[in-house]
């Protein structure tokens, strides 16, 4: 089984432009990420997938793997599949970016899950964190998953879910960690398909795999890594690394 780790890396970020090659202790964020995937020797190859000349020349300048997108892409998924189509894989794990802090146990896991599937019924998988600050649960940039019993995704969204109806109850949060791997036929299906209403509505790509009947394998992991959306994000990342 061919594993291989793709870095989508879209220099014009909405909320915080420019963010990959914002200094991160000496390096910029996407170098930290890029050598972060190296060291946990989970991959044999990994890429960084970009539209922009000034991230190739940093992943270059150490060395590492650059594929330039030849296409403009809406998410990391469209990105990173039009870069695997002609390239010899089995699971790709879609590495973000902006997450230089890389919890090798947890993507270990994404790669068992695929290596006890027996019966190939995993397109994709995919982590889960618990939350319990309210804060955190109603932030819309923390995207929310709930499964089924069998550990299946069953919806992703920006707003609180499930609904808190009865308060005696006991229910339980958990976001979403954008981390992905995919079988490569599955990756390759999604690229075919148009952008879902519910994906573009809710601004989440992980919905277009459900409603295209997807089976999507959710993880659980305690490991909150620090994913750097803001510039407040990456004061947080620059203190953990000083704290490390």
């Amino acid at each position: 089984m061919k594993i291989i780790a793709m870095i989508p890396a879209r220099y014009s970020a909405t909320r915080f432009p420019g963010k990959l090659m914002k200094d991160l202790g000496g390096k910029p964020v996407i170098v930290r990420t890029y050598e972060a995937a190296l060291q946990t020797n989970l991959f044999q190859e990994v890429y960084v997938v970009s539209d922009s000349d000034v991230i190739a020349k940093a992943i270059q300048t150490v060395g590492g793997n650059v594929i330039m997108s030849k296409k403009e892409h809406e998410c990391g998924s469209d990105r990173i599949a039009e870069a695997v189509e002609f390239m010899e894989a089995d699971i790709v794990i879609n590495v973000q970016g902006d997450e230089p802090f890389i919890d090798a146990i947890s993507l270990s896991k994404l790669i068992e899950a695929f290596k006890n599937d027996t019966e190939n019924l995993i397109d994709l998988a995919s982590l889960k964190v618990q939350i319990t600050n309210k804060e955190d649960i109603e932030n819309p940039n923390n995207v929310k998953v709930i499964t089924d019993n069998f550990g299946f995704a069953m919806y992703f969204s920006r707003s609180v879910i499930p609904f808190h109806r009865d308060q005696e109850i006991d229910v339980k949060y958990y976001k979403h960690k954008g981390v992905y791997a995919f079988r490569k036929e599955a990756l390759l299906d999604f690229y075919k398909r148009e952008m879902t209403p519910l994906e573009a509505a809710e601004k989440i790509e992980a919905i277009r795999y459900l409603e295209v009947g997807k089976k999507i394998k959710i993880i659980e992991t305690n490991v909150e890594s620090i994913g750097i959306d803001t510039p407040e994000d990456l004061e947080k990342a620059i203190q953990f690394l000083k704290n490390a």
